[in-house]
């Protein structure tokens, strides 16, 4: 392992709560979400992880405690090397702190995050929907968000389709 990597590793060890995952020579480290803004200052400013190159957001639902985990991956362009911060949500209101003062383009992603999951980023300048539009109800990404489709004709359902369409013109 990187030198850079495993004493960033152990300072977060040593002064936070931290479950860590490696798999396949990749490391996860998963915090609290009060601890994220201080965890995230401390890589950026002590060991160079200085680009946020994704946050995005896991859905395990039915699972309720926690239903959400909030994916930080940041990255040292001087060492290039990767690590990867999972914050643990509840289902029931679930939000993390913002840390676009930390990485600028963190606002985007955290808007996102709010936009497609429903989890709530304490803080944001802007928190406002980036994808869906503005007057959309629900959040898509959730796994118990209702799907909506229409079924697709086949040559061995086209009777029942064309039962269904109230819009067709005789």
């Amino acid at each position: 392992m990187n030198e850079q990597l495993s004493s960033s590793i152990q300072k977060i060890k040593d002064g936070f709560d931290v479950e860590e995952h490696i798999f396949s020579d990749e490391h996860s480290l998963i915090i609290a979400p009060d601890d994220v803004v201080e965890i995230c200052q401390l890589l950026r400013d002590d060991f160079y992880f200085n680009l946020l190159s994704s946050l995005t957001a896991v859905d395990y639902w039915p699972e309720g405690d926690p239903r959400f985990h909030v994916v930080y991956q940041l990255y040292s362009i001087e060492a290039n090397i990767t690590l990867r911060l999972r914050v643990a949500v509840p289902g029931d209101e679930p939000s993390v702190p913002t840390i676009e003062g930390l990485y600028p383009n963190a606002n985007w992603h955290e808007r996102e995050i709010w936009d497609m999951f429903g989890i709530k980023v304490e803080g944001h300048s802007d928190l406002r929907r980036i994808l869906m539009p503005y007057e959309w109800e629900g959040h898509p990404l959730r796994k118990d968000y209702p799907l909506g489709y229409e079924e697709v004709q086949f040559s061995f359902n086209a009777d029942e389709i064309d039962k269904k369409k109230p819009y067709v013109k005789e």
